[in-house]
Order: structure tokens, then C-alpha cells, then sequence
């Protein structure tokens, strides 16, 4: 088997990537060093050299943020509630949840914010008319979405 040195990346984990080690050579040329990379553009989890999941974490609020905006233009289109929340579900919800055991342990404060806020944005777009239940519902200390959806879906 030979290796292909335009497919293998070198990524130094730990208090080693202080130091700086020369890099990796092969006999088909000098392997890459990164910080960052994605697994697999099917999988499309990230992992930095600092295991922070933060890279992980900004690629899900981009592509979470895109498809709020397509939410939206639904609801400029006269879809119902019933079917705006079929969309979340199928569409940026699945983005949001996307190997959450994996890297949710891992979360600052910060991270989780963004990711809460995205929700909550999606609550507003859906729920138009009870924006007024997002106070209500942070009281209540709702952190899952499914949650505030269902008090949401109670007050119809």
C-alpha cells in the first residue's frame, strides 16, 4: 500500500505541539501539518489541534444561520405553522444535533449561547405570533428546543 501525501494530513495533539517538530516526510513527499480538519465531507465533524470544537461548533451556527433564512422565506410564503416546523425538524434541526454526544460535553457557555440563540431564532420565525413565550419559556429554564416547541404547540 502506499501512502498519498496530498490525502494525509499531520495534526499534533497536546503540550508536543508546543515545541514545534519538523515536519513529517515520506518517501512520496513531505506530509502536510494542520490544526484544524474535517473528518470526512460525508461525516463533516471537525476537530482542531486543541480539541475545543470550536471550528465544529462555527460551521454548525453558518449552516444553521443559511437555513434559518430559507425558514423565513417560507414564512413570507404563507406556510403553515404545522408545516415550518415539519422543515425545522427535517432540515436545521438535524444539523444542530449532529454527533451532539460526541463534542455537547466539550461546550463553553459561550458556544452553547450561539447554539440556544439559533433555536430561539427558529421559536421566533415559527411562532410569529407568540414571540411573547420566550420570556416564558427562559423562566421555565427550557433548554431543549423540543420543549419550548411543545409549550408553544399547547398554547394553539
Amino acid at each position: 500500500m502506499q501512502l498519498n501525501a496530498s490525502k494525509t494530513k499531520e495534526m499534533i495533539l497536546g503540550p508536543l505541539a508546543k515545541f514545534n517538530p519538523t515536519l513529517l516526510s515520506a518517501t512520496v513527499g513531505t506530509i502536510d501539518r494542520v490544526t484544524s480538519f474535517k473528518l470526512d465531507s460525508v461525516v463533516g465533524v471537525y476537530i482542531d489541534s486543541t480539541l475545543s470544537w470550536a471550528t465544529r461548533v462555527n460551521s454548525i451556527i453558518k449552516k444553521a444561520t443559511s437555513r434559518l433564512y430559507f425558514l423565513r422565506q417560507l414564512k413570507r410564503a404563507g406556510l403553515s405553522t404545522s408545516q415550518l416546523l415539519h422543515y425545522h425538524t427535517a432540515v436545521i434541526r438535524p444539523v444542530l444535533e449532529y454527533c451532539v454526544p460526541v463534542w455537547h460535553y466539550a461546550l463553553t457557555k459561550t458556544q452553547t449561547d450561539h447554539l440556544e440563540a439559533i433555536q430561539k431564532r427558529a421559536i421566533q420565525i415559527i411562532f410569529q405570533s407568540f414571540t411573547f413565550l420566550l420570556g416564558h419559556l427562559s423562566k421555565k429554564n427550557c433548554a431543549h428546543f423540543e420543549e419550548s416547541m411543545k409549550l408553544c404547540m399547547d398554547k394553539l
